[in-house]
């Protein structure tokens, strides 16, 4: 190929010596019978022709163009920085409201403020909800008094009036006897009525009754309070407490609070206001560790790996983001494959869900070729692109003849491109100017 391309080089010079040697000495001849001319006719002293001679010496030189030129440099590779777009989301954004309804006394936040786990944000009237637990409060002390007198067992002075009574009606059934054996001799003598002595007889079974009900009472009080009684009693104590534990859940909840660190977005309902269960409130939006979310070619997110670290463009600012997931899907319409990328939690202050993000990636493509200017090239015809290279001249090393050379165009940046062809390294090339040129022109480079 080079020495084609010099053998080309060299006929195409030697066609240009053909060409113009004859137009150079035709002008010498034309030169030389003017003057002569105008000496004859006019009379005109030789020194005057030989200013005219020097005269066309500055003019021939005056068509000698000055040009900008870069020497060829050949490189193997070349970067292709290309721009991907995709937006800031928030991880979490809720729009938050109470699970009962009832009247909104206070929404303790604005717009825009930064909230912290747990913070409340708005509460609800519960006047009537204390006074239900101030009842159940009430209910449960008294059930649990009863608890403890049962867990307890009887009192001694009660066992010991319990042991009296039995004494007594003991003492009562002895008198009953003697007066029931009195009864039964004076009727025997038919002293007294079968009927008097019937009653007496009863009045016996009657206090025996009694002692033994006493007697049962005691025993009872001595064995203590029965193990199903406590239980039932705890049970009682039991229900109360989950009552109440229930009502302070319902308390609790009447406190909106935030579920996670953010920032206020809307305030849509003030105070005063009877609010429906799951009617919103405010709506918070997370602003710790922002994601941002960018759509990549298969083939390009195929590239990065869960860690990587990369450059997210966000207006005029650069910002630090880790690849933290590659999502599995394919957009079927973008046919991209969307890229989550975390930022640092110190650029929360600094941006806001919805903002455009780019990220820039750069592939290396291996392909030899030459950084030309743009302003090197010009369009040729069938829609091909040259480039002016410096062939020296027999005359002269400082005047040079410019001649087209071929190029493709591999890649174009702001001002330059990366073309292959005829040019090879090393090669002068004109590097700007080349609308006033032709090829074969004399050139002299700066």
């Amino acid at each position: 190929m080079a020495a084609y391309l010099s053998s080309s080089r060299n006929f195409a010079a030697r066609s240009a010596e053909k060409i113009f040697t004859p137009l150079r000495q035709h002008r010498k001849k034309v030169l030389g019978l003017g003057a002569i001319l105008l000496i004859g006719v006019v009379g005109v002293p030789v020194l005057r022709s030989h200013t005219t001679t020097a005269d066309t010496a500055t003019e021939v030189s005056a068509e000698v163009l000055s040009v900008e030129t870069l020497t060829a440099e050949a490189v193997d590779s070349y970067d292709v920085t290309r721009t991907y777009t995709g937006e800031i989301v928030a991880l979490r954004a809720s729009d938050l409201g109470f699970e009962r309804g009832g009247e909104l006394i206070s929404v303790l936040v604005q717009e825009g403020d930064v909230v912290s786990v747990g913070m409340p944000l708005a509460q609800l009237d519960i006047s009537n909800l204390q006074t239900q637990r101030q009842q159940l409060e009430a209910e449960r002390a008294r059930a649990v008094a009863q608890l403890t007198e049962l867990e307890t067992g009887p009192r001694i002075e009660d066992i010991a009036t319990a042991e009296a009574n039995v004494r007594e009606i003991e003492q009562q059934l002895v008198l009953q006897g003697i007066q029931l054996s009195r009864r039964e001799y004076l009727y025997a003598e038919g002293a007294v009525s079968k009927e008097s002595l019937d009653e007496f007889a009863y009045g016996e079974e009657v206090l025996q009754a009694r002692l033994d009900q006493a007697n049962s009472s005691l025993q009872e009080l001595r064995n203590g309070t029965r193990r199903e009684q406590i239980l039932a009693q705890q049970a009682a104590v039991k229900q109360l407490d989950a009552a109440i534990a229930d009502l302070d859940v319902t308390i609790g909840k009447s406190t909106l609070r935030s579920p996670f660190a953010g920032i206020v977005s809307a305030r849509q309902i003030d105070e005063g206001t009877v609010v429906g269960a799951g009617q919103s409130i405010v709506r918070v939006v997370e602003n710790l560790a922002p994601e941002a979310r960018v759509g990549m070619p298969v083939d390009v997110a195929s590239e990065l790996q869960v860690g990587d670290i990369q450059m997210v463009n966000l207006g005029a600012n650069l910002y630090t983001a880790t690849v933290t997931a590659l999502l599995p899907e394919v957009d079927p319409e973008t046919r991209t494959q969307v890229v989550v990328l975390q930022l640092e939690e110190a650029t929360v202050s600094q941006i806001s869900p919805g903002q455009t993000v780019r990220v820039d990636m750069t592939e290396t493509i291996a392909s030899r070729g030459i950084w030309l200017p743009t302003a090197a090239l010009t369009q040729d015809v069938r829609g091909l692109w040259s480039a002016y290279v410096l062939l020296p001249t027999n005359e002269d090393d400082t005047v040079y003849e410019v001649q087209p050379q071929t190029v493709e165009i591999l890649h174009q940046e702001e001002n330059r491109t990366l073309v292959r062809g005829t040019v090879q390294q090393g090669d002068r090339i004109v590097s700007s100017g080349i609308h006033r040129l032709t090829p074969g022109q004399q050139v002299q480079p700066i």
